[in-house]
């Protein structure tokens, strides 16, 4: 089976976890400092700071721009739920506004229009690797004074016109194994906003900017120097990574946009396909098992809208964006991950194609 995704570690990452072992150090020391130095030249921002998951950074940047109980968070419900997961736990309210459905991202014309006097954020999802329109989304909070944290957490190395995700506003990452580069388990917030990076210094390190002194409530959300170690032997691979996976995805569309949806790029976009998306607008459970029967993995991301899974329609979260419950039902992933060989690409093309041809 092809899988849809497959982690590259290798002897590179395997020795830098047994140096990180033989150090002694194995909490937060020099290794994260150095991966949050070279994390923010990859975002060409001021600053990094690496915690232990890309839920973390969310939260934390959201903490750190004051967001709090009754404020609203606008954000699109096609995603994975910990983006909406992290204002619930604030207290926020997050209020979802329909996607595009070629891109798949967060619509901005329809974004004004949710705004309201409890409006303090706007959280734009990077889905699968697609740049937000960070320029339209930027001049609506700066017209309405809202602040902004890009839920990179799919999208490293993505950007528009040169400028990376993560340095529009501040970024939220998330280095999960299947991401593009991974440390196991961590994220990192991006920003430009030096006191703002210092805020979430302190939040992530259970309120200390000293040891044992606490100066404000936080959390004990800190990457350590194991997973930072593993973060540095990918960061030099992560290039490498994006270019064959654009490659791997530039292939899948010649092959396969005669027969189905593929992924939209916009001149000047660097899309870095965290997945490659497709529609199966009619018969998706049958595309699935057939491609499975033909030894090609997927994955539906993500079957269900926010606003749509069990826990938010038990507490009330609403949405009603008709794009984002047809895509709910009709994308399906394909394999384009690095470690895909020439066979396997093919295979992948020529599967879709035959179920594409008879189921339609």
């Amino acid at each position: 089976m092809i899988p849809i995704a497959h982690p590259l570690i290798g002897e590179d990452e395997q020795k830098a976890v047994a140096h990180a072992l033989a150090s002694g150090q194995l909490a937060q020391g020099a290794n994260v400092a150095e991966f949050e130095k070279k994390f923010a030249a990859v975002c060409h921002t001021k600053d990094a700071v690496a915690v232990n998951s890309g839920t973390a950074a969310l939260h934390l940047a959201l903490l750190a721009y004051g967001v709090k109980a009754g404020d609203e968070v606008i954000t699109t419900p096609f995603t994975f739920a910990a983006t909406a997961n992290v204002v619930e736990i604030i207290g926020a309210k997050p209020v979802f506004v329909d996607i595009d459905p070629f891109t798949y991202n967060i619509n901005p014309a329809l974004i004004e229009q949710a705004i309201t006097p409890k409006t303090k954020a706007i959280m734009p999802v990077h889905l699968f690797g697609y740049p937000c329109d960070m320029p339209a989304i930027m001049k609506i909070a700066e017209a309405h004074n809202l602040v902004v944290v890009e839920d990179a957490c799919q999208a490293h190395a993505a950007s528009i016109n040169g400028k990376p995700v993560g340095s529009f506003a501040s970024g939220g990452f998330s280095f999960y194994p299947t991401k593009n580069i991974t440390t196991g388990e961590g994220g990192a917030v991006t920003a430009d906003d030096l006191e703002f990076t210092d805020k979430i210094r302190v939040i992530r390190n259970q309120g200390q900017k000293e040891r044992y002194k606490q100066i404000a409530l936080g959390y004990n959300l800190r990457m350590t120097d194991i997973h930072a170690a593993i973060g540095l032997a990918q960061l030099p691979k992560l290039e490498p990574f994006t270019q064959k996976r654009i490659a791997n995805a530039a292939y899948l569309t010649e092959r396969l946009a005669n027969y189905t949806q593929t992924p939209v790029v916009a001149d000047g976009y660097r899309h870095v396909f965290h997945q490659y998306t497709i529609r199966a607008r009619k018969n998706r459970d049958q595309w699935i098992a057939a491609l499975a029967e033909m030894g090609v993995g997927t994955g539906i991301y993500y079957p269900r809208t926010i606003y749509n899974q069990p826990y938010y329609q038990e507490i009330g979260v609403t949405g009603n964006c008709p794009e984002s419950e047809a895509a709910a039902d009709q994308v399906l992933a394909l394999p384009v991950h690095p470690a895909l060989t020439e066979i396997e690409l093919e295979k992948v093309a020529d599967s879709v194609i035959a179920v594409a041809k008879r189921l339609g």
